[in-house]
Order: C-alpha cells, then sequence, then structure tokens
C-alpha cells in the first residue's frame, strides 16, 4: 500500500500518514469509511495520527488505531484557509488544479507544519487545531517523505 505522505519525527519514527484526495463536498463518515477500507487492504504501520486532506475538509485522526472498522476523525477542519493562499498564489483554480498539484500544496503546508511556519495568513482555528492535536509537536523537527509504500510486518503465533 503507497501512503501519498509519511511524516516521521525526529527520530526517524512514523508520527503521520496523509492520504490527498482532490475531493470535494464528502462527510466525515464517508472518510472514516475511506480510512477503514484502506485499513481492510492491509493495515497501516502503527502511527500516532492518520490526515486525509481534502480540497474542501481535513480530517484527522489520533490515536485511533489499527482496527479496520469506522471510526470517527478526531479532528476535522475547513481546508479553505489551508488550500486557498496556495492557489491564490499559483493562479490556479480549485476546479482546474490537477491531483499532483493538490498534492504539492499539501506537502508544502505539511513542511510549514514540520518547521513550525505555520503561515501568518492561516485562520487562528487552523492554529488551534494544530497545537490542540499535538500534531505540530509531534512532527516538529521531522521530515516529510511522498509516495512511501507501506509495509506490514505481521507476526503469527503457530
Amino acid at each position: 500500500m503507497k501512503a501519498d505522505f509519511v511524516v516521521y519525527d525526529r527520530n526517524g519514527q512514523i508520527v503521520l500518514i496523509a492520504q490527498v484526495k482532490r475531493k470535494t463536498g464528502v462527510s466525515a463518515e464517508w472518510a472514516a469509511k475511506w480510512r477503514r477500507n484502506m485499513l481492510s487492504h492491509g493495515v497501516l504501520p502503527d502511527a500516532k495520527y492518520f490526515l486525509i486532506a481534502l480540497m474542501d475538509r481535513f480530517y484527522l485522526w489520533k490515536d485511533a488505531g489499527n482496527a479496520p472498522e469506522p471510526v470517527a476523525p478526531t479532528f476535522e477542519i475547513d481546508a479553505g484557509p489551508v488550500v486557498k493562499p496556495y492557489l491564490e498564489e499559483s493562479g490556479i483554480s480549485s476546479e482546474n488544479i490537477s491531483p499532483q498539484s493538490f498534492e504539492l500544496i499539501i506537502a508544502t503546508w505539511l513542511n510549514s507544519v514540520l518547521h513550525i511556519k505555520i503561515p501568518m495568513n492561516e485562520e487562528n482555528e487552523i492554529r488551534k487545531w494544530i497545537t490542540d492535536s499535538g500534531l505540530s509537536e509531534a512532527v516538529s523537527g521531522g521530515y516529510l517523505k511522498h509516495e512511501v509504500t507501506l509495509y506490514l510486518t505481521t507476526v503469527i503465533n503457530l
């Protein structure tokens, strides 16, 4: 299974797995089912955080475990204040952005979170969400990898 992004902490441990979709208008329930489907097709490695980044919403799970059942996101946030400045700067509309360009936006934003350079134009709600979830502290000083193949190590008791 491939993750769009994996964020490692400063000690090289996986902290966040992020999936990016150029999709809009889906509910937290849809996100929970999508995460469940990912888990049922190959268990994700243990990570404190799991993020589904959509054009209009971010869904974040914290300490949700790897059981393949729908679990509601721990945090849900309007993605507009994160995405809009990047779209405006690039001159690309949300309707015309390619999946790869949207991934680049999310990578750029995640890197700003990693290096505690959350843009000043991001609303306080975003700053609060990043802080309250513990995400900024967990990833601070870490690094980001793109399109990481995730492997499951299974121990079988015979």
